[in-house]
């Protein structure tokens, strides 16, 4: 096979790879893009469409309420949403948007922010 080929065909089969791996979002990204809204951009409840509802967001700051909530629990109220989880009906379903990986990662940036471990 013709050198030039050879790289052609490496560059080929990389590419998507290269692409995928640039275009996962960490679980910052993740929740800067779906979350700050209500939550607020530091995670402490207090986003901007917080002075249209009634009940605040969590505060995902809140060491001591978070590290009562198990990581199956969160993940659950960010793929079906709050009332999956007994919860606010205002906390919408993500599952459409986000994908089982990416809401896993979203999990694990709530620890960050919260600095505390599941139960």
């Amino acid at each position: 096979m013709h050198f030039l080929t050879r790289i052609i065909l490496i560059i080929l089969v990389s590419a998507p790879t290269v692409a995928l791996a640039e275009s996962e979002a960490t679980g910052k990204q993740l929740y800067n893009t779906y979350c700050t809204q209500c939550h607020g951009i530091y995670g402490d409840g207090w986003g901007v469409n917080t002075r249209d509802i009634e009940v605040l967001p969590r505060d995902h700051t809140d060491s001591g309420e978070m590290s009562a909530r198990s990581d199956q629990e969160l993940f659950k109220a960010i793929k079906h949403g709050g009332q999956a989880v007994n919860k606010s009906i205002l906390m919408p379903n993500w599952d459409a948007t986000m994908s089982d990986a990416e809401i896993e990662r979203v999990v694990r940036y709530l620890r960050e922010l919260c600095n505390c471990d599941a139960p």
